[in-house]
């Protein structure tokens, strides 16, 4: 397919396609990290102080240590970011155990309207040693990382192919 490339290994793969008005809606586009407006745009998050802000055409945002994303189906603000602590459940961001969360892309999945229990956000964030599962995201190498930011812009499809 014209206009795509591809990263990652054979277990953990992310594929990048510049977006065509010929194109059908895919379900899963880089959408905007710490707000909560919608739309065709990407956003990455990072932390300031293990990672540098990627050279990226997306808008990039700094973690905070009290970030967080809510995934608490019922809850108004489930699948968006909140302020930790938050009453109901969330997912923090700020991570110091390991370096997934250093580099953060939002993939827009159930925000366009959210539905309860239809799922929260898939993260496009780096691998954790050995490439251990994720939990419903997609895990990239850093080099890897660093060449899809290079490449996406605001708008661009993310296919994600097993």
């Amino acid at each position: 397919m014209t206009g795509c490339s591809t990263w990652g290994t054979a277990r953990r793969v992310a594929r990048w396609a510049a977006p065509a008005s010929s194109r059908p809606p895919t379900s899963a586009r880089a959408t905007a990290a710490r707000r909560r407006a919608s739309g065709p745009y990407g956003a990455c998050s990072t932390d300031p102080t293990r990672a540098r802000a990627p050279a990226t055409a997306l808008p990039v945002e700094p973690i905070q240590p009290d970030d967080g994303w809510c995934d608490a189906a019922g809850d108004p603000a489930y699948n968006r970011p909140v302020k930790l602590p938050y009453p109901a459940s969330a997912e923090r961001m700020w991570r110091t155990e390991d370096e997934a969360y250093d580099v953060v892309v939002v993939l827009g999945h159930n925000d366009e309207p959210v539905v309860d229990g239809l799922g929260s956000a898939i993260f496009l964030h780096l691998r954790k040693p050995g490439y251990t599962p994720t939990e419903g995201c997609v895990a990239l190498a850093p080099d890897d990382m660093a060449a899809f930011l290079a490449a996406a812009k605001p708008g661009d499809a993310v296919e994600i192919r097993l």
